[in-house]
């Protein structure tokens, strides 16, 4: 996970803190995400806080962006104050993120929202329902909010019935 001193200065990374789980949650994301690799795993060294060898930091890249998974233990858990949103071009996407995302003990939320098995939050977002809640047109843009507002996963069909009155 060496970074070239002009590459640390301007890249930025998510880091996402775990108890144990920074390995298996790298590897669950990568698994569902395209253009998806493990990038470099750092191990404890003797007297840091976890055993020698075992796992500290996981970098992964979903897509063009770069996360760090890291073992930091118990002491802190995700809240929704921070989510991972998705963009989706069609209901199919929708579809596919949504499952992934939820397998092995994820919980649906509203709104397009749900929690991953390790307690991350996401937002799967069809792109045409950002394009509806922004139109200029503001009832057409309430309507689609409102139906928004009514979901748990996101129905692009039922959004556009909404819009268009």
């Amino acid at each position: 996970m060496k970074l070239a001193r002009n590459e640390r200065e301007k890249q930025l990374l998510l880091v996402l803190w775990y108890d144990k789980e920074a390995e298996a949650a790298a590897n669950f994301y990568c698994s569902i995400f395209k253009k998806s690799k493990i990038l470099g795993i750092t191990r404890h060294l003797e007297g840091g806080g976890g055993a020698k060898g075992e796992v500290l930091t996981v970098q992964f890249r979903l897509g063009d962006q770069e996360y760090v998974a890291l073992n930091g233990g118990p002491q802190f858990k995700f809240t929704e104050a921070i989510s991972l949103m998705i963009h989706c071009k069609d209901q199919k996407e929708v579809d596919y993120y949504w499952e992934k995302l939820l397998a092995g003990g994820g919980r649906e939320s509203a709104c397009g929202w749900l929690k991953d098995k390790y307690g991350l939050s996401w937002q799967v977002t069809p792109t045409i329902l950002l394009e509806m809640i922004s139109d200029k047109n503001r009832k057409k843009a309430q309507r689609a909010f409102d139906a928004m507002l009514q979901m748990r996963k996101i129905d692009i069909r039922k959004l556009k019935e909404a819009y268009d009155g």
